[in-house]
């Protein structure tokens, strides 16, 4: 019996890492989330964790009270939410927060020298050089959790680093593929929610519709498997079967299949090197039949262009793109910017931004990301309805 701690409990990724550890018996010893008191301790007093942190000091003060007639310890705030990490037993931590709240405690999850199963792929976008190296200096394994460098991860079995050609990441193409710029100017909130094949949180579905999620997914792998970005591709494939796929220098092309499912790949991350039973839907070939792959369309959605080119400059540009992102995918949220608004935020903030290729240190970054979200929201006052 694997012993975990699920970060981000409450989001997409988080609830179906606690169904996968309900199916395995997975002791879970530590969940955080951010501030939904009322979701977290109905979690809490099912799967009965040691310990607990919330990322709003006023839900750990809240949970602190309704949990009291148990033995949980309460955490508050991110240095609690890393505090818990080091003191938890959990030999893997899924890291599930959404954005960049999810760097400290990679790194923390990290320094701990426990497995991380990494859902959040704004550490890797944001701080990639120094999260690697961490992990490097501390021998931590570092197992991806979103589905195409899952796939990926397993399709690296078949051959070595050195032997690697490119890497196909997939993509659905979201909710608008197939459509000009021009059109794209006129659709909705709620068009750009209504995702083909997957349920996720809002934020992330936005970035799919974007494929700015797609741009992030690079830089991610990147850094994950030490292959330049013009040695990854991107493959539209509406389906969502065929994950991501490593091509080898003979020219073999290795792929992993499957539904479209996330408790397969959490459970991966966390019983590799094994394969367990799962609860997952079988891939049914002949009801399937066929499988379609299209390129990406990069007039329209250029922010997978973007993305290349913040990795290129490094330093803190990948930084400066994804605080972008997370202001005016917000503020599109809000209905307070169009659709097109959001890549137009995100380029000027990023062109007005390219000092920040030259940060080093965490340090340099962490302020390039709050001088870029400072000016993401001056950008969208001077634009939003």
């Amino acid at each position: 019996m694997k012993t975990v701690a699920i970060l981000g409990a409450t989001g997409s990724v988080g609830r179906q890492a606690l169904d996968v550890a309900e199916a395995r018996g997975y002791s879970v010893d530590l969940i955080s989330a951010n501030s939904s008191c009322e979701s977290v301790e109905a979690i809490a007093r099912k799967f009965k964790p040691k310990y607990l942190a919330m990322g709003s000091p006023d839900a750990a003060r809240s949970l602190s009270l309704s949990l009291s007639d148990t033995d949980i310890k309460v955490f508050s705030g991110e240095e609690g939410i890393c505090e818990a990490i080091s003191e938890s037993d959990a030999e893997v931590v899924i890291n599930s927060i959404i954005g960049e709240a999810g760097l400290m405690p990679t790194l923390a999850t990290i320094s701990s020298g426990k497995r991380l199963a990494l859902a959040n792929k704004e550490s890797l976008v944001i701080a990639g050089d120094i999260v690697m190296s961490l992990a490097a200096k501390h021998g931590t394994e570092i197992i991806p959790v979103d589905s195409e460098h899952s796939a990926i991860f397993q399709s690296l079995r078949s051959g070595k680093r050195d032997e690697i050609k490119r890497l196909w990441l997939t993509a659905s193409g979201g909710p608008f593929f197939g459509r000009t710029k021009e059109e794209l100017s006129s659709v909705t909130l709620e068009k750009t929610l209504a995702h083909p094949t997957w349920k996720m949180g809002k934020k992330i579905t936005v970035d799919s519709a974007t494929l700015m999620n797609k741009g992030f997914e690079i830089v991610e792998a990147a850094h994950l498997f030490g292959v330049s970005t013009e040695n990854i591709r991107v493959l539209i494939h509406r389906e969502s079967i065929l994950h991501s796929a490593v091509e080898y220098i003979d020219n073999s092309v290795i792929a992993e299949l499957s539904v479209p499912d996330m408790r397969m790949c959490v459970q991966y991350a966390v019983d590799y090197p094994c394969r367990m039973p799962s609860r997952s839907e079988e891939l049914d070939l002949f009801r399937l039949g066929s499988l379609t792959f299209r390129e990406p369309d990069k007039e329209a959605f250029p922010l997978l262009s973007l993305a290349a080119r913040a990795h290129s400059l490094g330093g803190g540009m990948c930084a400066v793109m994804n605080a972008a992102d997370e202001v005016a995918v917000s503020a599109f949220l809000d209905k307070r910017i169009g659709f097109l608004d959001i890549q137009r935020v995100i380029i000027a903030t990023f062109e007005k931004m390219l000092d920040a290729r030259r940060a080093t240190s965490l340090t340099d970054i962490i302020e390039a990301d709050r001088s870029a979200r400072s000016l993401a929201v001056s950008l969208i006052k001077e634009i939003e309805y």
